[in-house]
């Protein structure tokens, strides 16, 4: 009972300073090159693909050999289920740009509230595609949920503009905040029903999803960011 409410309140630490140091980070006035959110999501992609492997590493007694036979057997000898999780990885290298599009054109207090519509696609997801059932009570605080995020977007008729966001820029973030609570629920779903069909361990499927991440990562820095990327390099910004 106490690691599930120390997981808890990480968990919740975790996300609230993730979402200030992201707004920080996008919206400070400071002179220089700002570093690219597709080489940060690339970044993340490989730093998840690492611990993965580590933790694959670590469930075969830190055996090499192991690892690369596991790893060969389940990943390179089985490329049909390998290939299942493209969709969701490319869904997820959608949805992480399209947060730092959001937090870049929304302060950080309507974003979080505005986010928190992904249990509501997740919930309509699993319905449709899991074929959950949802008690009256469930629906209920769903309905709420929304009732809430749609008084958060309510204007206030402050004509006063929002330091460091441009004006008419909120709308592009409530667009982008949206379309990623969509992909984050169809992602999260489909990759349940993969787990739940396969016998194979989480975290190989996290590699699976890994692997296919920083491939779509890198054709997003190439399509969105090649002037900046050929000029400064991957990382420009970064001191």
């Amino acid at each position: 009972a106490h690691l599930k409410y120390i997981s808890l309140g990480v968990l919740v630490c975790q996300t609230t300073s993730l979402v200030l140091t992201l707004r920080y980070s996008r919206t400070q006035n400071e002179e220089g090159t700002r570093y690219l959110p597709s080489t940060a999501v690339v970044a993340a992609e490989v730093l998840k693909l690492v611990a993965c492997i580590l933790l694959v590493y670590k469930e075969n007694n830190y055996n090499l050999r192991t690892l690369n036979h596991v790893v060969h057997e389940e990943i390179f000898n089985k490329p049909m289920e390998t290939l299942k999780l493209a969709i969701p990885s490319g869904i997820y290298i959608l949805q992480n740009n399209l947060l730092y599009t959001a937090l870049s054109n929304l302060d950080a207090a309507t974003y979080q509230v505005t986010y928190q519509l992904k249990i509501l696609t997740t919930a309509l997801f699993s319905v449709s595609m899991l074929q959950k059932k949802l008690s009256k009570h469930q629906w209920v605080s769903l309905l709420i949920l929304m009732a809430g995020v749609a008084c958060v977007q309510w204007p206030t008729g402050s004509s006063t503009p929002t330091t460091g966001v441009s004006e008419g820029s909120s709308l592009v973030g409530l667009m982008a905040v949206l379309a990623a609570c969509f992909s984050s629920g169809f992602a999260g779903v489909y990759f349940e029903k993969i787990l739940k069909e396969t016998k194979q361990s989480l975290w190989i499927r996290n590699i699976q999803l890994g692997i296919f991440g920083w491939m779509f990562g890198l054709i997003g820095v190439f399509i969105y960011d090649e002037g900046v990327f050929t000029i400064k390099g991957i990382l420009p910004g970064i001191q």
